[in-house]
């Protein structure tokens, strides 16, 4: 399998003195294009920490980020937008929607940032159906619920068709059936569309969609037995 992203003894550390922590400790972490990793841990075990790192939107105090065969943290800042925006999909917790504009010129905003490479209108209406949101364009996100937010969230990180899919507890906000829908989603995509799925999450139910599954606690990462 080829190896999509690539943690290489990565360490990171918050505040100074007394009060430093050291939230990740000699993280290493292997991804292939195809996989569904999980990353399980409890509240403030540096999940977080971990997956903006690993999309480079954080910068670790020491250790390698290597993205596509690239070491990422090496790379100018203009090449590392270019490469983030066209290889990774995030989707974060706060959903990252734009307040002031409807659920269809989300997506419009996007295909301006990034002109090609995205899914075609058809592809685009046949993810929408797949998350039951097809009916929502014309909303605004505050007049959604966080389950619907949070899969009009996953569905304009899937839009551009990257790469490499960085989810930060992406079903935090659904019910169950819900859950087995976005989890079947997401191995689909690293299945059929060769792409490495990375979710952070505490929700246990997406375990078992996971082909990897790794435990974060105390700042370090270890990989559960197959």
């Amino acid at each position: 399998m080829e190896t999509a992203i690539k943690l290489e003894n990565v360490n990171k550390s918050f505040g100074k003195g007394v009060g430093k922590v050291h939230v990740l400790k000699d993280v290493n972490f292997t991804a292939n294009l195809g996989e569904l990793c999980l990353v399980l841990g409890p509240s403030g075990s540096g999940k977080s920490t971990f997956l903006t790192i690993a999309g480079g939107l954080q910068t670790p105090d020491s250790g390698k980020v290597i993205i596509d065969g690239q070491d990422f943290l090496n790379l100018p800042s203009k090449k590392r937008d270019q490469f983030r925006l066209n290889k990774i999909g995030f989707v974060l917790q706060s959903y990252n929607l734009l307040p002031y504009l409807t659920i269809a010129d989300q997506f419009k905003l996007v295909q301006q940032v990034k002109a090609k490479g995205n899914l075609n209108q058809e592809e685009l209406q046949k993810l929408l159906r797949e998350l039951g949101i097809e009916k929502l364009l014309k909303q605004y996100p505050a007049e959604l619920s966080g389950g619907q937010n949070q899969r009009v969230a996953i569905a304009r990180a899937l839009y551009t068709e990257p790469q490499i899919v960085l989810a930060d507890e992406p079903t935090s906000a659904l019910d169950s059936e819900r859950v087995e829908m976005v989890g079947r989603l997401l191995k689909k995509l690293a299945v059929k569309r060769n792409k490495a799925v990375i979710v952070v999450t505490h929700d246990l139910r997406l375990k078992q969609f996971a082909d990897k599954i790794y435990q974060l606690n105390d700042g370090k990462l270890l990989q559960e037995k197959e």
